[in-house]
């Protein structure tokens, strides 16, 4: 979704939105209960938790210095493709909560589109995308995250 902003290559390149640490392991996308069995088909080890109706994936106990690979990440990137959770396909932005109010903000960790204009940001969120995604969390509460201060608030 978020192609005219952020090259496949560079995304291909950093796959940070893919790894986690004890501090971000909040961030694990949710998954339909299809993406769900295509990742066990290919990763059988995976562990999801429910969530609503979606899923979430379970790193388990992690120490300060773990890190947790999406079952879906291959050394070619992303078995899913075009099929990743809606929360993957719009990182590095994200709908927040801040102050009783939901928001888009973009992750400064993707320095790729967190150092682009954000006002452009926003004129690229109003095409389209902030509608869709105000409308994926209204069908999905539990995909709003508590706002973070490692977020820019965009829209």
């Amino acid at each position: 979704m978020i192609k005219k902003i952020l090259s496949g290559k560079t995304c291909a390149e950093c796959r940070m939105c893919c790894i986690f640490d004890r501090y971000d392991i909040w961030e694990t996308p949710l998954f339909d209960e299809e993406t769900k069995n295509k990742v066990l088909v290919f990763n059988p080890n995976a562990v999801f938790v429910k969530v609503g109706d979606k899923y979430m994936l379970n790193a388990g106990e992690l120490a300060d210095e773990d890190l947790f690979s999406c079952p879906a990440l291959t050394e070619n990137g992303c078995i899913l493709g075009d099929e990743k959770p809606f929360d993957c396909r719009i990182w590095p932005f994200r709908i927040m909560e801040k102050d009783g109010k939901r928001v888009i903000a973009v992750s400064t960790l993707c320095e790729e589109v967190h150092g682009q204009n954000h006002d452009n940001l926003r004129e690229f969120l109003e095409s389209g995308l902030a509608e869709k995604i105000f409308a994926y969390a209204d069908e999905n509460p539990e995909a709003v995250k508590p706002y973070y201060d490692n977020y820019t608030m965009i829209f």
